[in-house]
């Protein structure tokens, strides 16, 4: 069916994707459109009764709700993820579901290094140190009272060589760091850049700095618990930009209490937002950031674009990135 003279858009959570710093002109352009900053589940079927169209970042679409909107033709997943689709339903029903992949590589690369450069050269500790008169009191020239290190020269491994694995395996190198990996398939343009494929058990016991780049499936849930984090060496950073289920956040905040592992950078929990608490929160040797590591101005308008790319394909007959 091609949609020549435009549809009715709805967009259920776009807060998300556009806080107010980017522009829906090139939605508007294609149909008529309402944009609503959220949506509880309660309100989807009113919101969307009338729409061809609807883009969702985390607002789900059961079986149950699919049926009560005879008119929805297309879902716009505005993430990469698409868990929150029931996709089996949609198909038979006849409804396209899209997502945007790869639109994050640069944004989470970024942030990996973010929280690595904070662990290695303190620069926000400093900061408060120098703000809070300590430099002025040392007498000294050159105040550091926390150990720092250089990259140069040390492992990265990174679990996952998807596009985003693969960037932070670039910029690692760009450091001058060796690179190993582990990953469920081949990867010859990994071997061809001098990035070395070894085992989980090798990547977790060899790895100064690890680095988690796979998807929550039944396989990787909680790859990082006691066992993995007891083959680790004290001096190991973990890094997650991926998701919170990959760990098991009891297993790991004994681990950094402890002192086996030298810290944590993790940019996503188990809980979003953690209401309930974290037994993470409030540790020293972890830093926690707020899942922002794609939200970067520049990452989160190229997810606007593939979005808006992907349901024009769809109005044209042509569409792109359907997920199943």
């Amino acid at each position: 069916m091609l949609y020549t003279s435009g549809m009715n858009i709805t967009v259920l959570d776009g807060s998300y994707m556009n806080p107010g710093d980017l522009s829906w002109d090139g939605f508007e352009s294609v149909g008529t459109l309402s944009v609503y900053d959220s949506t509880a589940e309660d309100e989807i079927i009113q919101r969307c009764s009338d729409s061809d169209a609807v883009l969702t970042n985390k607002v789900p679409f059961s079986r149950e709700t699919m049926e009560k909107l005879p008119k929805l033709k297309y879902i716009g997943v505005t993430a990469t993820g698409y868990n929150i689709i029931d996709t089996e339903a949609a198909a038979e029903m006849g409804i396209i579901v899209t997502n945007v992949p790869e639109y994050s590589t640069e944004g989470v690369a970024e942030s990996v290094f973010a929280h690595i450069l904070e662990f290695t050269h303190r620069t926000a500790m400093l900061d408060r140190e120098v703000k809070n008169g300590k430099w002025g009191e040392s007498g000294r020239f050159s105040y550091f009272p926390y150990p720092l290190e250089e990259l140069h020269g040390k492992v990265m491994g990174i679990l996952g060589m998807g596009h985003i694995g693969m960037r932070v395996a670039e910029i690692a190198a760009a450091f001058g760091m060796g690179v190993i990996y582990s990953t469920r398939s081949p990867k010859p343009e990994a071997e061809e850049k001098g990035f070395r494929a070894v085992d989980r058990t090798t990547l977790f016991s060899s790895a100064d700095i690890i680095s988690l780049h796979v998807p929550l499936t039944a396989d990787t849930k909680g790859i990082i618990n006691k066992e993995s984090l007891s083959l680790m060496k004290e001096t190991t950073l973990l890094i997650n930009t991926a998701r919170g289920g990959l760990v098991d956040e009891n297993a790991l905040a004994e681990a950094l209490k402890g002192k086996r592992i030298a810290g944590a950078g993790l940019d996503v929990l188990s809980e979003e937002p953690p209401v309930n608490g974290s037994t993470l929160i409030g540790l020293e040797n972890c830093l926690i950031t707020p899942h922002t590591a794609w939200a970067a101005k520049e990452t989160r308008q190229r997810l606007m674009n593939n979005a808006l790319e992907n349901l024009v394909s769809f109005m044209i007959g042509t569409p792109k990135n359907i997920v199943k």
